[in-house]
């Protein structure tokens, strides 16, 4: 089975390449919910020296003041006998470094990228790998030391922003933390058993070191401490001896050094007792093999993390649509499926799967009949208007049995007030097909994603239920017009000849123009014109549905698609230009996704074989 902390080094670099660290998103980091051991001191209380002597290597930058100005994630991997020592950095990658001294140079150099020359500091960690056969697999995150003063150089919030910087890393429920503590001092006064208290009261999560044991003033000693009498962690102390300064300006080897560390712990009467669990081996050794037993227990919650992110950012990468294809054929063809998606949409409003569909009945059911039986006609068969046609139409010579011109005329002038309703419902229709346009424009999600597209789409949309409005009045006032131009003679060959009202050819022209001969006229075509209002109401609703509603659902963008054919591919790419912020965030999202896609693969084959 591959190691499980090899497995969790691998997932963090990855997770720090793709800027997953500390990304302020509403995702849930994988980061965070893999364990890690934070390094937490303050200033000068060894903690360099721990770090390059569970390494074995001298590669840290060292001097005055604040030294570590960002956070330094160190992996170390244990590689096979005899290999090669070597180093790489994230930031620098397929670079190898053999040369320590020049790691040391290159974290200095890649602080003061971040940082520039001041000493400012930064929360951007520094990833730095290092594989060698004298090294335990095990994370270290070195984090910068806490101080109680500023320093010339530095503002005045350093103190917390390195305290802010530290807590942001330890209080994580997932952070072990091993804190360092100089035995020379107070432990009531270190640092990084004050912050550790803080967030992690129980000491369930703290390792503690003592470092300098073996500078501390004659007569004194450890013991109580390391035997945890003086200060109790849920773990043991374990107490190291560091090169001294002079070891280091000697470049005392570091094998060298360790083996001094252990005679020292082996020939001291006070430690000869606690020798089998103190010194820099024995440290980590032990982490290392905390940290794995604290990844095994962790497994479910991460599986558990990685399936709810990976639907998180498959469902925000659907809704950000798919990348733009680079070749005019798939431009044109991304056009075209996002065309189709949209018209669908369009076609489920029509067809009653969406809403919106039957306010269109609502005008043929209610509308169109409610303004056929507001029109007034009594201007037209008033009985000065009818008198008037009536007399005109006879012309110079008086009528012999009816006044068929009359009749005509005054049909005709009553008839087209028809015209407003019909063509009220025409536009009435139409500004609904509208809405459903700029319905379906908002419920096509790709169009979101191409603001040129949206506004193409729609804007071709309009015109053609513009042009689809115009021939459906035209065919609609058609329908008016024919029952204008052409009278039912059966309606009026049933009428009966009464001779009471007017009916008898013998009476004289002035009795035939009396009041009651001409309301029975006015009768007579209410009547008539009622009929024809009755068969419009129909015929107009399907000259509509014919000309409009469903022609938009069969051409809505047959005109935009012909003139897309002719686009050059400069054209089309202006279509599909999207917000380059959306564009780098699909980009960031699919890294991840591929990330979380490949942790999760790994942890679940770890998980089934264990």
């Amino acid at each position: 089975m591959e190691n499980l902390i090899s497995l969790v080094n691998k997932i963090q670099r990855a997770c720090t390449a793709l800027g997953d660290y500390g990304e302020a998103s509403a995702l849930p980091t994988l980061w965070d919910s893999l364990p890690a051991i934070a390094v937490v001191g303050g200033q000068s209380s060894g903690k360099s020296s721990v770090l390059e002597s569970v390494v074995g290597k001298d590669f840290l930058p060292r001097g005055s003041g604040i030294v570590t100005r960002r956070p330094l994630v160190l992996q170390l991997h244990k590689s096979d006998e005899g290999t090669r020592e070597y180093a790489e950095f994230l930031h620098l990658p397929r670079k190898r470094f053999t040369d320590f001294a020049v790691v040391r140079k290159e974290i200095q150099d890649e602080t003061d990228r971040e940082t520039g020359r001041s000493k400012q500091i930064s929360t951007v960690p520094i990833q730095l790998s290092i594989y060698s056969p004298n090294v335990v697999n095990l994370t270290l995150i070195d984090l910068p030391g806490l101080t109680k003063v500023a320093v010339e150089g530095q503002p005045d919030s350093i103190v917390h922003d390195i305290e802010n910087m530290v807590r942001s890393y330890i209080e994580k429920p997932n952070c072990i933390i091993l804190a360092i503590s100089p035995a020379n001092q107070d432990i009531a006064t270190s640092d990084a058993i004050k912050i550790s208290r803080e967030v992690d009261p129980t000491g369930e999560r703290t390792i503690g070191v003592l470092t300098k044991i073996d500078l501390m003033d004659k007569g004194t000693d450890a013991v109580d401490m390391l035997e945890g009498r003086a200060y109790r962690l849920k773990f043991p102390w374990i107490g190291v001896v560091n090169r001294s300064q002079a070891d280091i300006n000697k470049n005392v080897d570091m094998i060298a050094a360790r083996r001094r560390e252990r005679e020292y712990f082996n020939s001291t009467p006070e430690y000869k007792h606690l020798a089998n669990r103190m010194g820099s081996e024995h440290l980590a050794k032990m982490l290392s093999k905390h940290l794995e037993t604290v990844i095994k227990s962790k497994i479910p919650g991460i599986q558990s993390l990685i399936n709810k992110t990976i639907n998180e950012i498959e469902t925000e990468l659907a809704r950000l649509g798919k990348p733009v294809a680079a070749d005019a054929g798939g431009k044109l063809y991304a056009i075209m499926e996002i065309c189709r998606s949209f018209d669908q949409i369009f076609k489920d409003h029509l067809d009653g799967v969406r809403p919106g569909g039957d306010k269109i009945y609502n005008v043929f059911d209610n509308q169109l009949p409610a303004a056929l039986k507001r029109l007034q006609f009594d201007k037209q068969l008033s009985m000065e208007n009818i008198r008037k046609l009536i007399t005109e139409a006879d012309g110079y010579q008086p009528h012999l049995i009816a006044p068929e011109q009359g009749y005509r005329r005054l049909i005709e002038s009553t008839l087209v007030t028809i015209r407003g309703p019909a063509e009220a419902a025409v536009d009435a229709v139409h500004s609904l097909l509208k809405d459903l346009v700029h319905k379906a424009v908002s419920e096509t999600l790709d169009l979101k994603q191409y603001p040129g597209l949206r506004a193409e789409v729609g804007a071709a949309a309009i015109d053609s239920l513009d042009r689809m409005r115009d021939e459906s009045k035209k065919a609609t006032l058609q329908l008016v017009d024919m029952e204008s131009g052409y009278l039912t003679v059966d309606f009026f060959r049933k009428l009966p000849q009464d001779v009471d009202k007017g009916g008898n050819p013998t009476h004289s022209i002035f009795d035939r123009y009396n009041d009651s001969y001409l309301r029975r006229i006015g009768t007579t075509i209410l009547s008539y014109v009622n009929m024809v209002c009755a068969t419009l109401r129909h015929s107009i609703p399907k000259s509509i549905v014919y000309c409009q509603v469903r022609e938009a659902k069969r051409s809505l963008l047959d005109h935009f698609f012909t003139d897309l054919g002719k686009m050059e591919t400069k054209r089309l790419s202006s279509l599909l230009n999207e917000d380059p912020a959306i564009m780098e965030r699909r980009t960031g999202l699919a890294k991840r996704l591929e990330l979380y896609r490949s942790a999760q693969a790994e942890i679940d084959a770890v998980a089934w074989s264990k």
